[in-house]
């Protein structure tokens, strides 16, 4: 099969009569149509069921819907929850659902899914990854178009949580299917998945609101390589790269057919040390790999500059922050006193997996040239995603690891017991519980300020930055957010001018 240049090419040759309506079928096409790029393939296609992001990029509020929507700048609005009332002690919360609504195999959108969604969310055998706020929730069917969610805990941002591709509306009968063939009540369905390649959805005409629906078939393609990435955004092989590298930003701001948006984000790049492995389970031998690296160059090498430096696991913008970078500075000399004092031979050798992502191949070479420096090696170990997720995440088979969390409200993940960072603090637990019940702002603040700073002495991982993501589109392409609270393509707000 010829590539599309070669086409193109030989579509130049022909005759003035016979271009002109390819020229327009062509861009008839466009119009409707619209190729996504993306640089890690989703595992599965539930977002319930994996804790991968690329899931939700896929389909969060394309074909899996929850009850309310996250904006592009954090704040919530109604989505299969037309609206809804809080209890003036928070935990109590009435939603009343949107009537008419279907999901795709037909069966009707109503109350009993939403306590299905949510019990199943939160059951003994759940594996969603926010399986903790969920089994915290009762969730009682009033009427077929209400329902009532009571929380054992006060959760201030319960209704940010509940937007999330973790609280999707799923339909019972279908819902043991969603990893291959998802279901949902959004504007768009699975097309076709070619693994390893590309997943194509097209418009439901059973959506709502079909008829405002601008974008009629989205093609994603995955393209973990960065020197790819690029080349595919030049060649006009694709028509958006979110969160594409950083690399070239210089030639895509200068040509005309380009736009790019810098975006903020709740995300938190991190260097992930695993507590079960020694000799990692030492303070010292934790802040010593902490002080052995530069924030600021890591940012350089992984990010292209592009990112704000952390001390914690929160960052900058987000409610409660204090800046914690100062308790764990770049300190080589103090690095080096410190595994001695915890008794540490150097060299010491220590395995850093790094997934595909170009942030963490990147970064991964720079701090391994960084804990050289003070007698650590970095044997540097590159896996694919998948291997990541089931050998990192679910086996925890690690010592060092480069990451982005991207979940704006997560430092609940400190307090399980068995995640994958094998972090165990009963000091971390019991003030968790004290800003889970926290009904003054002031005092949440103050309590989340108290958290960051233990996180930070406690030198859990070695937190490095907020990074900040970059959007290359074709200039006429409308709709794209201009900030990232969470991961999300918003095909339904996309169209072309």
């Amino acid at each position: 099969m010829p590539d599309r240049r070669s086409v193109l090419a030989t579509g130049a040759l022909a005759s003035a009569a016979l271009c002109a309506p390819f020229g327009a079928a062509l861009a008839q096409t466009r119009k409707d149509a619209v190729t996504l790029a993306m640089t890690l393939e989703p595992p599965g296609l539930d977002p319930t069921a994996g804790a991968a992001s690329s899931i939700g990029e896929v389909v969060l509020y394309n074909v899996l819907e929850p009850l309310t929507k996250i904006n592009a700048d954090g704040s919530v609005s109604p989505l299969l929850a037309e609206s809804w009332e809080v209890s003036p002690d928070l935990k109590t919360t009435t939603f009343r659902l949107r009537r008419g609504v279907t999901f795709q195999n037909g069966e009707p959108f109503n109350a009993a899914a939403v306590k299905f969604s949510f019990d199943r969310a939160g059951s003994d055998k759940s594996t969603n990854k926010d399986k903790r706020t969920f089994a915290t929730l009762t969730t009682q069917v009033v009427d077929e178009h209400t329902v009532v969610v009571i929380n054992k805990d006060i959760e201030p941002d319960l209704l940010f949580l509940l937007g999330q591709a973790t609280a999707v509306i799923v339909e019972p009968k279908s819902a043991a299917g969603n990893a291959t063939r998802p279901v949902g009540t959004g504007p768009y369905q699975l097309g076709q998945w070619s693994r390893g390649a590309s997943i194509t959805l097209t418009a439901w005409p059973g959506y709502r609101s079909a008829g405002n629906v601008k974008i009629r078939r989205a093609t994603f393609r995955f393209i973990p390589d960065p020197a790819a990435q690029v080349a595919a955004l030049l060649a006009g092989d694709v028509d958006v790269f979110p969160r594409v590298t950083p690399r070239s930003l210089t030639q895509f701001k200068s040509n005309a057919r380009f736009q790019v948006v810098v975006s903020g984000s709740r995300a938190k790049t991190i260097l992930a040390m695993n507590h079960a492995r020694k000799p990692l389970q030492d303070v010292r031998v934790r802040r010593a790999i902490a002080a052995a690296i530069d924030r600021k160059a890591v940012i350089e090498g992984a990010g292209d500059g592009l990112g704000v430096p952390i001390g914690s696991h929160y960052v900058p913008g987000a409610f409660g922050y204090i800046d914690t970078t100062g308790i764990n500075p770049h300190d080589p000399d103090k690095a080096r006193k410190l595994l001695a004092e915890a008794g540490v031979k150097t060299p010491l050798t220590l395995t850093m997996t790094l997934p595909p992502t170009p942030y963490a191949r990147q970064g991964g070479e720079v701090i391994a040239a960084q804990l050289a420096q003070v007698g650590i090696t970095a044997r540097l170990q590159n896996v694919e995603w998948a291997q990541w997720l089931s050998g990192t995440y679910g086996s925890k088979n690690y010592d060092l690891t480069l990451i982005s969390h991207v979940e704006p409200f997560d430092l609940g993940n400190f307090a399980k017991p068995d995640y994958y960072w094998g972090y165990q603090s009963q000091k971390f637990n019991a003030l968790y519980e004290q800003i889970k019940n926290a009904t003054r702002p002031a005092d949440r603040a103050r309590l989340l300020g108290d958290a960051q700073r233990l996180l930070a002495e406690d030198s859990v991982h070695a937190f490095l930055y907020q990074p900040q993501w970059v959007t290359v589109a074709q200039k006429n392409l409308r709709g794209l957010w201009k900030d990232m609270p969470v991961f999300v393509n918003d095909l339904a707000a996309l169209s072309w001018a």
